[in-house]
């Protein structure tokens, strides 16, 4: 299967190809990969090796991406593929999304032969039985999650060319490493958004992550917006990493110079792939975080990945009046006090995707 959707690539003289996908710009010689290792050159033209070949697929609720100001309480189709433009020592998609990387390691010569084997043993779903399926499953929207979907946003656009004549919107849950022509792309495709800003100091980015810079992923934060998605931000909180009290202050007075009302999701880390030396993120972390974040001007300041004891700092308030509204246990939504996306107590309009 080839994408019908154009490809987020530049041919250059010397029969490489400049990859336009994200920040990274790759420039991709003839029969190698990017970063990515799922964009490759074949003869002078990009081709995406996962395109109609997701490896993971489940019904989720939306609350699981995190998306807690879209669409509350219904479910999501959500598709994954292998490989990432990251590569996170913490990551807890490793198995998919490190699938490039680890069969580089294993044999840097042999790796692509490995990896298409592993690409021939996965069933294929072409675009429109993607959204055939979610439209049996009850949902109202797709997200592409799981793994990094920058990487495979022909396949995600193809998806949604067919699933918007349908009523359906698109999400991506992404680590926000989008090159300005992807972003551009997806406009009128994609509405909503979770992007992770993993931390806010470029030696997290470099150790962890193996990213150069992270001034994209702000960029990418602040465009989005811009084009009218949707965005919801998510801060894995890591023990000594990037629990700083000042890197977080500077962190939310960012977001809360873009937008006071955009949720931020802080989650607790738990030991996963190569990062096991570290204990799971403590409660009370959180919380030291979540009153920093609401100190810096923003409204929505929820906390995942701790116990159901903790559950209230799952619950959305109105702004103005401070009556709950949409009270959360785990992924599930126990009760929504929003009507038409206004508060049912004092009517102020709450910002998101309601309907």
């Amino acid at each position: 299967m080839r994408p019908k959707a154009k490809m987020l690539s530049q041919s250059l003289p010397n029969g490489s190809v400049r990859c336009l996908a994200c920040a990274r710009y790759c420039e991709i010689a003839p029969g190698l990969s990017g970063f990515c290792g799922v964009r490759s050159n074949e003869g002078g033209k990009l081709a995406l090796s996962v395109y109609g070949k997701p490896c993971a697929i489940w019904v989720d609720p939306v609350e699981k991406k995190p998306m807690y100001h879209f669409l509350p309480g219904t479910p999501i189709y959500s598709i994954g593929t292998f490989g990432c433009n990251f590569s996170c020592e913490f990551c807890q998609n490793y198995d998919i999304s490190q699938a490039p990387h680890e069969a580089r390691k294993r044999d840097p010569q042999k790796w692509q032969n490995y990896f298409k084997l592993l690409l021939e043993r996965t069933d294929s779903l072409p675009p429109q039985t993607a959204v055939q399926n979610a439209l049996v499953s009850g949902c109202r929207s797709l997200a592409f999650t799981y793994n990094e979907p920058t990487i495979f946003t022909e396949y995600a656009l193809d998806i949604m060319a067919i699933a918007k004549k349908k009523g359906l919107k698109g999400v991506y849950v992404t680590n926000g490493y989008e090159s300005k022509e992807c972003w551009d792309a997806v406009r009128g495709f994609i509405d909503a958004a979770n992007i992770d800003l993993k931390a806010y100091n470029q030696n997290f980015y470099s150790r962890l992550c193996k990213v150069p810079d992270f001034e994209p992923v702000k960029d990418s934060i602040k465009y989005a917006k811009r084009l009218g998605i949707w965005v919801e931000v998510t801060t894995l909180i890591i023990p000594d990493w990037n629990d700083n009290p000042d890197e977080l202050r500077s962190e939310c007075e960012f977001l809360a110079s873009i937008d006071k009302e955009m949720p931020l999701h802080l989650t607790a880390y738990h030991p996963d792939y190569r990062m096991l030396n570290k204990p799971p993120t403590p409660p009370s972390t959180l919380l030291a975080a979540r009153k920093i974040a609401l100190d810096s001007g923003l409204k929505h300041v929820y906390c995942g990945n701790i116990p159901s004891a903790y559950s209230d700092y799952e619950t959305t308030f109105c702004p103005k009046c401070s009556s709950p509204l949409i009270k959360r246990l785990g992924f599930s939504v126990i009760a929504n006090d929003i009507k038409d996306g206004k508060c049912k107590h004092c009517k102020y309009s709450l910002k998101g995707v309601w309907k």
